[in-house]
């Protein structure tokens, strides 16, 4: 399996149509010599840790910060903008395997996510387009439908504090209160949306102008075996700019952390999404969107949906058209291309699915791919790096980092300042990474690629 890196032209993304200033940065023509903390990723899991690690501190390190492309380019400026915790469903298949108390943990920490995000949006006055709404889920198939609904009723039964926030709507009246056509019963709950480069790009400014020194297109290839014997410091070695010896170095890497960090080899694989923006003519009126969507097919087939403030409409997914063909989206790292089979995918979708969107003439007006961080046991890996002093990760989010990256980051800097144990983080146990889950063989990723049976029946 090849080391990933990030391709060198990504595809352009509705996100960084409007680039800021620090788009293309470079605090200092020369790299540092050294510093305390260098944070390889300039995403939002760098930036939120570096806002963290700043955040209060009157006495912070020296802090460094590489990225190998343009500040924000890898899959946070890529994604849907949806900040969406996942109150009952991956909590149902988690709780059997890991207990109710571990599942709900995780929950509650993703809708911990969504009031974080609005405080500091609110707190530092950020214009990112957030808004505060609820989400809806409509599920399309009888037989999920049923299967899901059982799952929730049991969490309900146990009490779990996740899905107190949590409705269902039976299959009666799914369609009208969803506005999704077919619906056979829908979940709501609160979630958010935002620009999510803005976001990134403001915490960004606010570290680099506290001191924090940012360097693009500065790909780094290596980070030394060991530690050197007498100072601790990691050597950093970049593709052409020399290299940084840093005392602490946190992989903010996501879906290339394996070609920095040899022992997430086939741990965390680079995974190709697709997203889209969909827009209606001027003049035309369009039925008012007011929450956020997910629409579910199974447990592998689903479609995301946000509206935005300028009436646009971003929708991630297209499963359909490319996940029974791993070739196409497994272990790749071109965001340079679209899969030909999932271009046409987005065409005529809000008239597909929604009610009283059928002479609206929205269009698909930008495709667009992205590279995830997907992991094998279907959890990120986060904390200190097993038999390596110094160095930490938080990386493979499994596309849904908007709803654990936050707080996964002030949980990190907690560990580099204070020496915090993980278990005292309030990071959830089940991201840890360790020994045992780096030596597990399943992988769950292609365990959900659906048969040719399974697809043709969904068609």
């Amino acid at each position: 399996m090849s080391q990933p890196a990030p391709a060198r032209n990504g595809m352009l993304s509705f996100w960084r149509t409007q680039l800021d200033e620090l788009d293309s940065h470079r605090s200092t023509p020369e790299l540092p010599k050294e510093c305390d903390v260098l944070i390889i990723g300039a995403g939002y899991s760098g930036a939120a840790t570096a806002y963290h690690l700043l955040e209060g501190n009157p006495f912070p390190p020296s802090m460094v910060m590489l990225e190998a492309r343009q500040a924000c380019s890898g899959a946070t400026g890529r994604n849907g903008g949806h900040i969406k915790p996942d109150l009952y469903n991956t909590c149902s298949s988690l709780a059997p395997v890991y207990g109710l108390e571990a599942a709900v943990e995780m929950a509650k920490f993703e809708m911990d996510q969504v009031k974080a995000v609005k405080a500091v949006i609110e707190k530092e006055n950020i214009d990112c387009d957030f808004s505060l709404t609820r989400s809806v889920d409509p599920l399309l198939n009888e037989e999920h439908c049923k299967k899901v609904k059982a799952a929730y009723d049991k969490l309900r039964e146990a009490g779990a504090i996740n899905v107190q926030d949590v409705h269902f709507t039976p299959k009666e009246n799914a369609e009208r209160v969803s506005g999704v056509k077919g619906a056979k019963g829908c979940f709501s709950f609160t979630a958010g949306h935002l620009w999510p480069y803005k976001l990134v790009m403001h915490l960004l400014r606010l570290v680099v102008s506290r001191g924090v020194n940012l360097q693009t297109y500065t790909p780094v290839v290596s980070v030394s075996d060991e530690p050197d014997p007498v100072t601790g410091a990691w050597t950093v070695t970049t593709e052409s700019r020399g290299s940084i010896k840093a005392k602490k170095v946190i992989f903010a890497t996501n879906a290339y952390t394996a070609g920095l960090a040899p022992a997430y080899a086939q741990k965390i694989i680079p995974v190709r999404g697709i997203c889209s923006r969909i827009v209606t003519p001027k003049g035309k009126n369009s039925p008012h969107l007011p929450n956020t969507y997910g629409l579910r097919w199974s447990g592998w087939e689903y479609d995301y949906l946000i509206p935005r403030m300028d009436g646009s409409i971003v929708v991630g997914g297209a499963r359909r058209r490319f996940y029974s063909d791993p070739k196409k989206w497994y272990n790749t790292t071109d965001d340079s291309q679209l899969m030909e089979s999932a271009k046409s995918y987005f065409d005529g979708y809000m008239q597909r699915h929604f009610r009283g969107w059928e002479d609206s003439g929205a269009y698909t007006d930008q495709v667009w791919t992205g590279i995830l961080g997907y992991t094998t046991d279907s959890l990120p890996h986060v904390g200190a790096v097993p038999s390596k002093p110094g160095q930490f990760i938080m990386a493979g989010f499994n596309g849904h980092g908007m709803c654990h990256i936050f707080l996964t980051a002030k949980g990190i800097a907690s560990m580099i300042l204070d020496g915090k144990p993980f278990e005292t983080t309030g990071i959830p146990r089940l991201f840890k990474t360790t020994p045992e889950r780096l030596n597990s063989r399943r992988n769950k990723i292609l365990e959900s690629v659906p048969t040719r049976e399974e697809l043709m029946a969904k068609l």
